[in-house]
């Protein structure tokens, strides 16, 4: 009899979930339905690839689904589940039906090998129904069962791997190679009470909550889109209205976006998205994630219910939220659709409470030879943002003795008397593999998750600032546009300064940038303050702000102006942002600001 777990196999994703009775010997582990369904699908691979692989099936049917395995599958499911207890000359006399496939034991082991690196290609999830109060956080007690199932799965996977090698060759290895063969992403989950609206809401109040999440490095993940497209729209009507959801196929992963509480609901088919929040924002304590949240974003709404649009927003005033809503479809699996609107909904709750959002980074240095500075670079995506970080970073032991970043890609200012204090929003940053220093991104391998590494617009999301840092409040001493289009000349230099506050407003209210393919824009583009993702839509809102805030800049002494990235030359990737921070670095030397 197969070993049923609840959950569910398809091309790119094996989930599991622990609410029942669990494997506990390799040899259940290869009787369960899911082994059986990962097998069928690598029978396809090698129907694909015409391996001679297939010969070891001589005489079985390999016609099958995920959903009906092929008796070929099931056999192959059998023998394996056997061999983890027994020799194959044992198996023979014990079972002679799976005999077959053990004639040529040479060629099985290697099939066995070439089978667990196809199962380690896959997303592979662990979810871990937990009670309402497992997640505290001021008792582990909760938090053990959750890794200590995590770790099983880990170990039973790989004892099952070696017992079949062992078995087929006669003998144990004498390399051991750990490899981590169990979940690379588990996450425990609660159905919460939390103070839920009512009326449209409603029927998000019973989706489980994520709580708690593991992730097993290295995390590869191959979303079907590698880019995003256009701008999200706001409208009056209630994305909600008329939406019916099949909860029982959704998640919610709470976080904070800066100071603000959000909802992140997800359909299950983006649950690597959904999961890779967690490198980018704070998961939200106990209490915080039973408070009523001030955004709310729900991915994967069915599109016969979604309307025109793929990706809106709403500003529910009646109820104080902001809320946004994208549909379900292949074009819009690509983390930046998540991170962005998210975003944009921060910015929006930001600019209604009267502070200035900034689409940009925020880091607070100290150099070696000179002050300590909060500055800020503004510019849209492929500007130079995180590039200039990058930079700051290869140069670090040259010119900087502590580096701590604020915000990587959007944060918000806030006057504060005679200061003005930047406020970020992530705890993570969501990079291009190709804008980085070779290195950077494998040197933190083991907090990495990459996104389809090898394409275009490669991305990964990594963590780089503890959350007490993001949202304490740092003061400004510079804020620098990231100019990527413009070659340095004696007439436009690395770094240009702008002395009156409608220059200011100028520079920044135009937002050129040339384009660098990272969303569906080409060539040289303008983008109001360089920010789609809120002040856009709500020039109303933010020109005033925008006014208010460049003035007080000017008028409290803080440095404004431009910085020539290059990014958008070719030749200058690298060289350009570089450059541009050496500049910056030998000013600030210089001038002995303090």
């Amino acid at each position: 009899m197969p070993w049923n777990l609840p959950g569910e196999v398809n091309d790119r994703t094996v989930t599991i979930f622990m609410t029942g009775a669990v494997c506990t010997q390799p040899a259940q582990l290869l009787q369960s339905t899911h082994a059986t369904r990962v097998i069928q699908n690598y029978i396809d691979e090698l129907r694909r690839r015409h391996s001679e692989q297939l010969g070891i099936f001589e005489g079985l049917d390999v016609e099958g689904d995920v959903d009906t395995p092929s008796p070929a599958a099931e056999m192959l499911a059998k023998t394996l589940s056997l061999l983890t207890d027994m020799t194959a000359d044992d198996l023979c006399v014990r079972a002679p039906d799976c005999a077959p496939l053990v004639r040529d034991q040479l060629a099985l082991s290697d099939l066995v090998i070439d089978l667990y690196n196809h199962w380690r290609g896959y997303e592979r999830y662990m979810i871990f129904e937990g009670s309402a109060d497992d997640s505290r956080d001021s008792s582990v007690d909760g938090h053990t069962p959750f890794i200590y199932n995590n770790q099983d799965l880990t170990l039973l996977v790989r004892e099952a791997y070696r017992r079949l090698k062992r078995n087929l060759k006669g003998q144990w290895p004498r390399v051991y190679h750990q490899t981590p063969g169990g979940a690379n992403m588990s996450l425990l989950v609660e159905k919460i009470k939390w103070n839920c609206p009512g009326g449209l809401y409603e029927q998000l109040k019973d989706i489980r909550m994520v709580r708690l999440a593991i992730l097993t490095s290295p995390v590869v993940l191959y979303p079907r889109a590698n880019k995003r497209r256009g701008k999200f729209i706001e409208v009056d009507e209630h994305p909600l209205r008329g939406v019916t959801l099949d909860t029982d196929r959704w998640f919610c992963m709470p976080v904070r976006v800066g100071e603000l509480n959000f909802h992140v609901y997800f359909d299950r088919e983006y649950l690597s998205l959904g999961v890779s929040l967690t490198n980018l924002f704070e998961i939200s304590g106990h209490d915080e994630a039973r408070a009523k949240p001030d955004g709310m974003l729900v991915f994967g709404i069915p599109a016969e219910q979604m309307g025109p649009d793929e990706a809106v927003f709403h500003i529910d005033d009646a109820n104080d939220i902001a809320l946004g809503a994208i549909v379900k479809s292949p074009d819009v699996d690509y983390f930046g659709y998540f991170k962005k609107m998210m975003l944009t909904l921060h910015n929006m709750v930001m600019m209604r409470r009267g502070r200035l959002p900034l689409h940009g980074a925020m880091v607070r240095l100290k150099l070696k030879n000179g002050p300590e500075e909060g500055i800020i670079v503004v510019g849209d995506s492929g500007a130079g943002k995180s590039e200039t970080l990058e930079a700051f970073r290869e140069l670090a032991d040259e010119w900087i003795s502590d580096m701590t970043v604020i915000f990587d890609d959007m944060g918000s200012l806030l006057i504060d008397g005679d200061r003005i204090l930047g406020y970020g929003t992530e705890i993570g940053a969501f990079l291009r593999l190709d804008d980085l220093a070779p290195g950077y991104a494998l040197g933190r391998f083991d907090r990495s998750i990459f996104m389809n590494p090898q394409a275009h617009n490669a991305r990964v999301v990594l963590p780089i600032t503890p959350y007490a840092h993001v949202v304490a409040g740092s003061p400004v001493s510079m804020i620098l546009y990231a100019n990527n289009y413009e070659p340095v000349t004696d007439e436009t230099p690395v770094l240009e300064f702008l002395r009156r506050p409608a220059d200011s407003l100028r520079v920044f209210g135009e937002g050129i940038r040339a384009a660098k393919g990272t969303t569906d824009e080409k060539g040289l583009v303008r983008t109001y303050f360089a920010n789609p993702f809120g002040p856009d839509q709500r020039r109303d809102l933010h020109e005033p702000l925008a006014e208010r805030y460049f003035t007080a800049a000017h008028d409290l002494g803080i440095t404004v102006g431009q910085l020539r990235t290059r990014l958008g030359i070719e030749g200058m990737e690298r060289e350009g942002p570089r450059q541009a921070a050496e500049a910056l670095f030998e000013y600030l030397t210089r001038s002995g600001r303090r």
